[in-house]
């Protein structure tokens, strides 16, 4: 790869090349290749599509119905952005950034807490407190930049999620069930980061309130967060490929996972990175070191139905490497998981063996089936 002066920046965000198909098939992981088909809803339905920017990458939307209910999710979306924004200074996430206590509505306050549950399920692999470390190497603002050890760990001083408290209502007899009174405090100097959770909750969210609609048939492309509505709607599984994370890949797919009414994430180190003086940085980051993670793993995907905790360990588990990973799906019930080394070695959980086929471009890669 040709340097641009002394640092190139990539930006491979998802969905750029991508074109999600209700009746063919959909890529998790950053791209799709199939066109829209026509003709495959049921008598006198459609298949109605629309495409937006958010949330920082290209989101497509395909409902099948007798009416239109693609601006309904759109503007689930946007209003989920609007709360959950860490640059927009509005959001409830960025005045609790910015002032370190803040009220919250119900709804972030239960990604919040949902968020916080992960990092402790994952032994702090994953924690939403990274954004200062983040906006240090320029992975939220572009400004790419290698800081020094001495200010890492300074900055790292300001990473622990167990030190944000979320405080649940006063003199509310139901409190989970409260909208109003919520609360988060942050300690000085702390920020926190939802966007490893963040579109997996909103596809599940979006998912759920086209169900509510009455929706049996959708796909949903949340920059690369594929959640899948029931089945095609003739019935048949989706087709959802997996990328490939090695760049001299010719056809840029992995695999294919047969899958209906799931969510299926991928984590790369692909997906956004620079390189500096010969050396590529990626903003996947080690709450440990707050370097980018060399774990062994060049892609993990996760499939599942809690979108929040497929997202949440997409990232987790990319951190943790093969082994660690393999440990915790053990103790696990909640998800499958397809990961890929950067060895080129693919390791796929039982519970989706049989849904998972490789690529004739990778048939001969080492694959295993991982067993409880």
């Amino acid at each position: 790869m040709q340097k641009e002066s002394q640092v190139t920046i990539m930006k491979k965000y998802a969905g750029h090349v991508l074109k999600v198909a209700i009746c063919g098939a959909v890529m998790a992981g950053l791209v799709a290749m199939p066109l829209l088909l026509t003709g495959c809803g049921a008598f006198g339905e459609k298949i109605y599509t629309s495409g937006i920017f958010a949330m920082d990458t290209i989101m497509e939307i395909e409902v099948a119905g007798t009416e239109d209910l693609t601006p309904v999710a759109e503007e689930a979306i946007r209003n989920i952005e609007k709360e959950l924004s860490v640059t927009d200074p509005e959001s409830q996430i960025a005045r609790l950034n910015s002032q370190g206590q803040a009220e919250i509505s119900a709804d972030v306050a239960d990604v919040l807490t949902r968020a916080l549950d992960v990092c402790k399920r994952t032994d702090g692999d994953l924690d939403i407190t990274i954004y200062p470390v983040l906006k240090a190497w320029g992975f939220t603002t572009g400004d790419y930049r290698v800081p020094d050890e001495e200010e890492l760990q300074e900055l790292l001083k300001n990473v622990d999620y167990s030190r944000v408290e979320v405080s649940t209502p006063k003199e509310v007899p139901d409190k989970a069930a409260a909208m109003e009174g919520w609360e988060a405090v942050l300690p000085e100097g702390f920020q926190v980061d939802l966007g490893s959770v963040a579109k997996g909750y909103t596809g599940c969210f979006v998912a759920d309130k086209l169900r509510s609609m009455g929706v049996t048939h959708a796909l949903l492309n949340l920059g690369g967060n594929v959640q899948c509505i029931g089945t095609k709607p003739n019935g048949e599984k989706w087709q959802v490929a997996v990328k490939s994370p090695f760049e001299d890949s010719t056809t840029g797919m992995l695999g294919v996972i047969a899958a209906d009414d799931v969510t299926i994430i991928t984590s790369g180190g692909y997906e956004r990175y620079f390189e500096q003086d010969g050396e590529t940085y990626w903003h996947i980051l080690d709450p440990g070191t707050g370097k980018p993670v060399r774990s062994g793993l060049a892609s993990v995907t996760i499939v599942g139905k809690d979108g929040l905790v497929c997202d949440a360990l997409s990232t987790a588990l990319f951190i943790k490497g093969l082994d660690k990973s393999v440990e915790f799906w053990k103790k696990s019930d909640d998800f499958e998981a397809v990961f890929v080394t950067e060895t080129g070695e693919v390791y796929v959980t039982e519970g989706i063996a049989g849904d998972f086929k490789l690529t004739s471009e990778y048939r001969d890669a080492p694959l295993q089936i991982i067993r409880r």
